[in-house]
């Protein structure tokens, strides 16, 4: 075999992975299969109300206001944590990377859950209008497909709401009641509130409050990942 004819393989060799530099022949949009294997989802023995392994004689370490809640993935799981590497990646602009995500989205096993509505966690105007795509918004639409379920865009942030991203504890749990408004009716129905990932809970407690208020009859919760410990 002459070397043009072993070009393709060794330009498959040669690529590296983006998350572990090993060779990437073998996966998608820049990452390698084995980085991909760290979409694990959560422990079964998980409590099924804040997603956290707390033991059935305690009450959820942080607050919540909804009836369950769920994700679909472990935000550490993986070497590299995986959730780490891809959701900083897609909110900076890796669009390939958000395509591939949610084409798993598409495939991975759901809860069996009804709802009247899918309502996306919001983010703020600006921060939506920079990256050009909100994550949480494409999840729900992905959502609604599989679930037949309508899709409503009912909750807004306001401009001033400050991002979550590597925010420590403290101050996400600051996070204002008036950071989240309801702008859609909501009453009587059972909601399915969706987010990217969730960590304390903070902004999903806000959108959970928001659509109380509104007389909201269930509000139950799926995010993509779920950080099992805090970051």
């Amino acid at each position: 075999m002459d070397l043009f004819a072993k070009l393709p393989a060794l330009r498959g060799e040669l690529l590296l992975c983006r998350g572990c530099l090993a060779p990437a022949s073998h996966g998608e949009a820049g990452l390698c299969s084995r980085c991909w294997e760290g979409l694990v989802p959560l422990p079964e023995d998980r409590c099924p109300r804040c997603a956290l392994e707390h033991g059935e004689d305690r009450d959820c370490p942080e607050p919540t206001a909804w009836s369950l809640g769920t994700a679909l993935w472990d935000y550490h799981g993986g070497r590299p944590p995986f959730g780490e590497l891809l959701l900083p990646g897609i909110k900076a602009g890796e669009r390939g990377w958000m395509r591939a995500l949610l084409h798993r989205a598409e495939e991975v096993p759901l809860p069996e859950w009804d709802a009247d509505l899918i309502v996306p966690a919001p983010t703020t105007p600006w921060r939506r209008l920079r990256r050009g795509f909100d994550l949480a918004d494409a999840f729900a639409r992905v959502l609604a497909v599989r679930l037949g379920t309508p899709r409503a865009t009912v909750l807004r942030k306001t401009w001033r709401a400050t991002s979550q991203t590597g925010r420590p504890e403290s101050q996400r749990r600051r996070m204002p009641k008036k950071a989240v408004l309801l702008k859609g009716e909501v009453r009587a129905k059972r909601i399915l509130l969706v987010d990217d990932v969730w960590t304390t809970g903070t902004t999903l407690l806000r959108c959970a409050q928001a659509l109380q208020s509104g007389g909201a009859k269930e509000i139950r919760v799926l995010t993509l990942f779920r950080a099992l410990r805090n970051s």
